[in-house]
């Protein structure tokens, strides 16, 4: 049985960091795993240019923890007001790796998202020739379609469309959560990948329930039926270099999460990687978690692998019931539970 394990050193491909005192406390558990992440633009106010995207990345940085290489990569927020020439921008700047598209009350801070994506037709268009890749949440929003089924409808009825109007846009399904979204991936060729989270390669909807409601599990796209989970694990290590690790993790106050209408959103930074471990070693595939966790995704994004490595060995240690934040507490995913792997 395989005690330590060293790979080159991962990416989180999708990261929620927020602002304030909330990025003091948080980005230090991400960056003492990662090289790089791509940190999503959905602040108050939302990050819509590239200039913004940069002034956060500084305030990112100023936040780190001393003698820390860790790299921020920034995202801008699609609206129906950006324009081609704030493509072009986005092309320019050099910590600039995408557009994050919010269809409008979706998930958290989403509500100047974009309700219809033919407003974004000319944006869409200099995103293709600028090759500025496209980063989808990828639900639709009608009251009318089960939350179950709003990735499989969005893929069906809004991605699919849209990749046939712009075949090449390069597109990552963020968070994939279904059988038909990992299907999808697959299916497409090189512009077109997928992230894929801890929590839905390791629980299921049943997770939400047992033993009552459990708010901490509590994130969208919502966690589905336990077939789906299985078709995520197989797509995870499947080798296929469209699907790459990114956590989506994302930190809330205990009081928001334990509301009467809780946020949506796990935070997992603090074991970012053990956590991938764990289900790739119940997988039996560890073998194949340095391609997902750290050549996949600087494939797709046509980055240099990181030059240095981590080492993870079996060692148990506990995760704490809380993280300090500021006159709030933060409940971490597996919250007072053992996690099999740990970094050295």
């Amino acid at each position: 049985m395989t005690q330590t394990l060293t790979i080159i050193k991962p990416d989180d491909w999708h990261l929620h960091l927020r602002d304030g005192d909330t990025l003091q406390r948080v980005v230090g558990h991400t960056a003492a795993r990662f090289g790089r992440a791509v940190v999503m633009p959905n602040l108050t106010p939302p990050v819509t240019t590239a200039m913004a995207a940069q002034a956060y990345r500084q305030r990112i940085l100023e936040a780190l923890p001393d003698d820390t290489t860790f790299n921020p990569l920034m995202t801008m927020y699609l609206t129906p007001s950006m324009s081609p020439q704030d493509i072009v921008e986005a092309s320019k700047a050099e910590h600039v790796i995408g557009v994050k598209w919010y269809p409008a009350g979706a998930t958290t801070n989403s509500s100047l998202g974009v309700h219809n994506i033919n407003e974004c037709t000319e944006t869409l268009e200099a995103m293709a020739e600028y090759n500025v890749p496209l980063l989808v949440h990828g639900e639709v929003t009608d009251a009318a379609v089960d939350t179950f089924d709003r990735e499989a409808v969005f893929v069906e009825t809004i991605l699919d469309p849209l990749l046939h109007q712009l075949p090449t846009l390069r597109v990552v399904l963020e968070h994939i959560t279904t059988s038909q979204g990992a299907d999808y991936v697959s299916s497409q060729g090189a512009n077109v990948a997928g992230t894929l989270t801890p929590q839905h390669l390791l629980l299921n909807r049943t997770s939400l329930f047992q033993g009552g409601l459990r708010p901490h599990n509590f994130c969208l796209p919502i966690l589905k039926r336990e077939s789906h989970r299985v078709r995520l694990m197989e797509a995870a290590t499947s080798g296929d270099a469209s699907f790459f690790l990114g956590t989506d993790s994302a930190p809330h106050a205990q009081s928001a999460k334990e509301s009467d209408c809780g946020c949506a959103g796990i935070f997992s930074a603090h074991a970012g990687i053990e956590l991938y471990a764990e289900a790739f070693e119940d997988a039996g595939s560890l073998d194949r978690l340095e391609g997902f966790a750290s050549k996949h995704g600087p494939a797709f994004y046509g980055l240099p692998l990181n030059t240095d490595t981590i080492t993870l060995a079996r060692e148990s240690w506990q995760v704490p019931e809380s993280y300090s934040l500021g006159q709030e507490r933060l409940i971490p995913f597996r919250a007072g539970h053992s996690m099999r792997w740990s970094m050295l």
